[in-house]
Parts: C-alpha cells; sequence; structure tokens
C-alpha cells in the first residue's frame, strides 16, 4: 500500500518540476514550424494563417518571461500548430496558383500562334506596314511576358507570374482584332 502513495508523490514532483521551466523545447518546434512556413512562402501566400503563428510565439515569449511557463507551453503548441496550418495553406495556394498559370500561359501561347498566322496572312494582304510593325511589337513584347512569368514562376512568385500574363493575353488579343480589322478592310 506504501508503494502507491510514494508513486503519486514521485508523479506529482514531476509535474511541479514539468511546470516549473519553461517550455524550451516546445518554442524550439514552435520556431522550426515557422522557418519552415517562412520557407514554403507562408508569409506570402497564407498570410493570416502565419501571422496567427507569429503573434502565438510573441505571447509564448511573453508568458516565459513573466514566468507562466503553463501558458508560454499553450502558446508554443498553438504557434506551432498555426505555422504548420500556414505551411499547408500556402502549398495549396501555391498549387492553385500555379494550375491558374498553366492555364492562362497555355492560352496565351495559343493567342500567339493565331497572331503569328494573322501577322502573316495580313503582310500577303499587304496591311500597311504600321499596323503590321504594331503587331509584331505587340507579339515581341507579349512574348517577352511570358518569358518573365516563366522567370517568376521559378521563384516562385505566381502573382507576379499571372501579373505579367495578364498583360500578355491583352496585347495579343488587341494585336489579332487590328490586324483582323485591317486585313479585312484590305480585301474589301
Amino acid at each position: 500500500m506504501q508503494v502507491r502513495p510514494l508513486r503519486a508523490w514521485v508523479l506529482a514532483l514531476l509535474l511541479l518540476t514539468a511546470c516549473g521551466t519553461p517550455p524550451h523545447k516546445e518554442m524550439n518546434d514552435a520556431q522550426a514550424a515557422i522557418d519552415a512556413a517562412r520557407a514554403a512562402g507562408a508569409d506570402r501566400y497564407a498570410p493570416d494563417e502565419f501571422k496567427a503563428a507569429l503573434d502565438s510565439q510573441s505571447l509564448a515569449t511573453q508568458a516565459v518571461d513573466q514566468r507562466d511557463y503553463r501558458l508560454a507551453l499553450n502558446h508554443a503548441l498553438e504557434s506551432r500548430e498555426n505555422a504548420q496550418n500556414a505551411t499547408r495553406v500556402a502549398g495549396e495556394a501555391q498549387r492553385r496558383l500555379r494550375g491558374e498559370l498553366d492555364r492562362s500561359t497555355t492560352e496565351i501561347k495559343g493567342l500567339l500562334a493565331q497572331a503569328n498566322g494573322r501577322l502573316a496572312a495580313a503582310e500577303k494582304a499587304r496591311v500597311s506596314r504600321r499596323i503590321t510593325a504594331d503587331a509584331r511589337r505587340s507579339i515581341a513584347a507579349a512574348n517577352d511576358d511570358v518569358q518573365k512569368a516563366s522567370a517568376a514562376a521559378q521563384k516562385q512568385d505566381f502573382t507576379a507570374a499571372q501579373t505579367a500574363l495578364a498583360g500578355a493575353k491583352q496585347r495579343v488579343s488587341q494585336a489579332i482584332t487590328q490586324l483582323d480589322a485591317a486585313t479585312r478592310a484590305r480585301r474589301r
């Protein structure tokens, strides 16, 4: 019978000791999760979740400074969880944006092929050089935009890549419209 009370005292002593020291391991785990989230682009693609992780980490540090180690432990665990969530959300956002970027790139490459065909037809129909030169510049600028988008995608900056492609699509569409109008007018 005396073994049980001894075990209870040892367990109580361990619990008191555990609550009497700062949760260094948990805080380090939270920092590692925050670093991983930052590396995964969570600061750009999951800013709310990433900010929650940083806020919880700050609260954990404040609790340690106030020697409230239980509260610090709770905030450190919350920070790690928020950082892991930010990493997951950032990954999902990047996959979604990458898919949209791939679709936009395919669409623009199709438009570029159409524009080059229309440019050849316009030159064959002897459309004015000013119009064909404008179209050629627009096509070249769109090709540059596609290259910029590709470079931005390589850097995982999908927002900049989409912005570059939006300008390219507009340029090529306008060139096609102008070439079509000029070719029709010339054939009349």
